[in-house]
């Protein structure tokens, strides 16, 4: 395992005293975005690269909370009246900004998270590929849509969408610019407000696009960013917010769909997984290896998507394994702000802290550690090496529990329906990948897994990036979708406006009631038949 150690010492006043950082006055600016409490606090959260201070936060509570959603209630009825073509055109602007803009980004990512800076990107990739989407999209997709009505030319219904109020958004510190920005493009153009919570690790890349909308047009209030514990402003946001839109958890999330359920609050959730990897016999060896390096490694593994089980036919499972262990061990990990380093650092204390547990678990009930298995501290606090793992059985953390680092566990199989059954043995379903040279034999296997996403040949980018298409989870992982066009139409009300003309749908003054039953029933028989 080589390691890419940046050797500079850190300019004064950047931020956790990573070289190359933003300074602490431009984290100062940021910070004084978010909402300020009549009795202030703060926090100081880390670097995890360093483990120096980012920056000081300020800290909400809960009247400070409903506050902040009185003043995008007013500001929401001035956007939602806003054509639907001009907030549009605020999301393409963004995505100008973004793309022009895009270091900074990268470097607040990587400052707050310890990822890869090529893996930051992919976050700034999927936030310009939504917001160009949106902004092309949301006016066909939000216009009154005609359906048919109850009798052809005589009733005329039509489809309206309104916007749902202000949204209450909770976002994670893993994937901070990519978790707010899908989530709040589309809550943000269907004409509603927003009121958004983000880990406070990350606080500065959620502020930081949240200024960029607003340069791009955005009206003041219009998104507001609360920072504090769930534990002390999450109930204001439960029950001031209009919709729940959450990530994190399926633990955390259970119990906020049992709070939104008590007031009748609609919500969507992405939660966690235990996603599997089917390589099949005919797979391409070497390519099915690189691609299980970023499946598995990407972010360090600190994503929802990402594979922590590999299920790979006996007949190649030997110099899959060689290859897939040769290339892990040739990863460079590293703390630079600039690409060339594979992986990066996990982003906070409780994750090395779990992720150790679950390797020195299975190591000491006689799992074998094929490459990794070990923190770094030499690189950094927070550093844990990728690691695959073999021979890992029921009653093992790994073989069921989400780790949510850089582990995998490899297993062989000899039958692709044994292979399946084993992928679908979880209470997850959110993310999937098949390995296979026949694509179309690959999707085949895809639709038999219980899993919102199915990759074939890739491990999760091609359907995160897929924005055109609905992305979430089953059974565990959670519940509705983001992306496409669901993905904008959760954040509306469905309205159905039906005139009636010349006949009303009761029989005339001096009718029969039999006899306009009769007559109606025979018009049904006949609009039966009519061509679609």
């Amino acid at each position: 395992m080589s390691a890419a150690v940046s050797s500079s010492t850190a300019s004064a006043g950047t931020i956790g005293g990573v070289p190359g950082a933003p300074s602490a006055a431009r984290a100062a600016a940021l910070t004084a975005r978010a909402v300020r409490g009549a009795n202030p606090t703060s926090v100081e959260m880390a670097a995890p690269f360093t483990g120096r201070p980012i920056t000081t936060l300020p800290q909400v509570d809960d009247a400070d909370v409903r506050a902040a959603f009185a003043t995008a209630r007013e500001a929401q009825a001035r956007w939602a009246a806003t054509p639907v073509a001009a907030r549009a055109r605020v999301f393409l602007k963004l995505h100008d900004l973004l793309l022009a803009r895009q270091d900074e980004a990268l470097d607040l990512m990587q400052v707050e998270t310890g990822k890869s800076r090529l893996d930051a990107y992919d976050e700034v990739a999927v936030v310009a590929m939504a917001a160009a989407y949106y902004g092309r999209k949301a006016a066909k997709l939000l216009a009154p849509q005609r359906k048919a009505g109850a009798l052809p030319v005589l009733t005329r219904t039509t489809e309206v969408r309104h916007p749902k109020g202000v949204v209450s958004m909770i976002s994670p510190w893993n994937y901070p610019l990519a978790l707010t920005g899908l989530d709040a493009i589309p809550a943000l153009v269907a004409g509603n407000a927003l009121v958004q919570k983000p880990d406070n690790q990350t606080a500065l890349t959620a502020l930081w696009i949240q200024e960029l909308a607003e340069e791009a047009g955005l009206p003041a209030g219009v998104w507001q960013v609360v920072l504090g514990r769930g534990s002390r402003i999450g109930n204001a946001l439960l029950e001031e917010g209009d919709y729940i839109a959450f990530t994190g958890s399926t633990e955390t999330g259970k119990g906020l769909a049992a709070q939104a359920a008590a007031r009748l609050t609609s919500y969507s959730m992405e939660l966690g997984g235990k996603n599997p990897m089917i390589v099949l016999p005919d797979a391409d060896v070497d390519k099915t290896a690189a691609g299980a390096v970023t499946a598995c490694f990407s972010s360090a593994g600190q994503l929802c998507v990402s594979v922590e089980r590999i299920y790979v036919h006996e007949s190649i499972r030997e110099t899959f394994t060689e290859a897939f262990v040769r290339r892990t061990r040739a990863m460079k990990l590293g703390t630079s702000l600039g690409y060339g380093v594979d992986m990066g650092s996990l982003s906070s204390t409780d994750q090395l802290k779990t992720i150790s547990e679950h390797v020195d678990d299975a190591r000491d009930k006689g799992a074998t550690v094929l490459a990794g298995g070990k923190a770094r501290p030499d690189l950094g606090p927070m550093f844990y090496e990728p690691t695959i793992l073999t021979d890992v059985r029921e009653g093992m953390l790994p073989h069921k529990e989400e780790t949510f680092g850089p582990v995998v566990s490899i297993y062989g199989y000899t039958d692709l329906d044994e292979a399946v059954a084993r992928a679908n043995d979880t209470r997850y379903g959110l993310n999937a990948s098949v390995w296979t040279r026949d694509t179309r034999a690959g999707e085949r296997v895809a639709a038999r897994i219980h899993a919102g996403t199915v990759n074939v040949n890739d491990g999760f980018g091609a359907a995160f990036a897929s924005v055109d298409a609905p992305m979430g989870g089953m059974g565990e992982s959670g519940v509705g979708r983001r992306n496409g066009a669901e993905g904008l139409l959760k954040y509306t009300e469905a309205q159905t406006i039906a005139a009636q003309r010349v006949i009303p749908l009761r029989p005339y003054k001096g009718v029969p009631a039999r006899a306009w039953t009769a007559g109606l029933t025979a018009g049904l028989k006949a609009l039966k038949r009519l061509p679609r």
